[in-house]
């Protein structure tokens, strides 16, 4: 019986493939204000905006790869039941090769109409202004958790924390709600991985927690020579 693992990541692990990170230093997204952009609020006040920011996220995949940290989690695989719960609406943990990845945040190349949440389809290509979804007829928007909006899959990554024997925090500094309180379901006897070049505060866990002051894909190769070494030796 293969032991488990729960990666969480987030925006630093695509990073390193060349996808920029939202949320600059001054606090805008590519120039806008995030209320502009990522909320519901914002869509209905300038949809036209909204879907290209998007759009243009959703271009830049086409031309960016998955890196050496992508594959590294899709490795462990070999010796380990790897769960992924990112935060990232990129593709690249799949063409990675990981194979079991929860999307909190929804997923650049999915779209659903403006009304049903659950009327998700495959979407590849820019969504404009007039474009319906096939089944119910309604304007499609992407497949994106904005600001303000209910995290459908926050329940189920819960349970995965919950079950895991090691958990890898990386790229994220688990600072944004309500994927930071995933941690909080770790059972206690659960090690954890914490791989940022400049972690955040780890006060208050009751878990031993190994932190690892590096990018995502130099500190992956490193928690990936440990954690074959343990199943080497159990």
């Amino acid at each position: 019986m293969k032991k488990k693992i729960v990666v969480l990541s987030g925006a630093g692990v695509s990073a390193e493939s060349g996808v920029a990170t939202f949320r600059d230093a001054d606090g805008l997204w590519e120039g806008h204000d995030v209320m502009e952009v990522a909320t519901p609020e914002g869509f209905a006040k300038n949809p036209a905006l909204v879907l290209d920011f998007y759009n243009q996220r959703r271009r830049q995949l086409f031309d960016v790869q998955p890196n050496s940290a992508h594959k590294i989690i899709a490795e462990l695989e070999t010796n380990f039941d790897v769960t992924v719960i990112t935060q990232n609406v990129d593709d690249l943990h799949e063409r990675g090769g990981s194979k079991q990845i929860i999307h909190l945040h929804g997923e650049l190349l999915k779209a659903r109409c403006t009304v049903d949440e659950h009327t998700v389809i495959e979407w590849a290509g820019d969504i404009v202004l007039g474009q319906k979804h096939p089944d119910t007829g309604r304007q499609l928007r992407p497949h994106i958790v904005w600001f303000g909006e209910a995290v459908p899959a926050i329940a189920d990554a819960a349970i995965y924390v919950e079950q895991a024997d090691y958990i890898i925090v990386i790229g994220t500094s688990m600072q944004v709600y309500p994927a930071a309180g995933l941690i909080d379901y770790a059972k206690r006897n659960a090690k954890i991985f914490y791989i940022d070049p400049n972690p955040a505060s780890v006060s208050g866990f009751n878990n031993e927690i190994e932190i690892i002051k590096m990018r995502a894909s130099e500190g992956m190769q490193i928690v990936r020579d440990k954690l074959n070494n343990i199943a080497e030796h159990n």
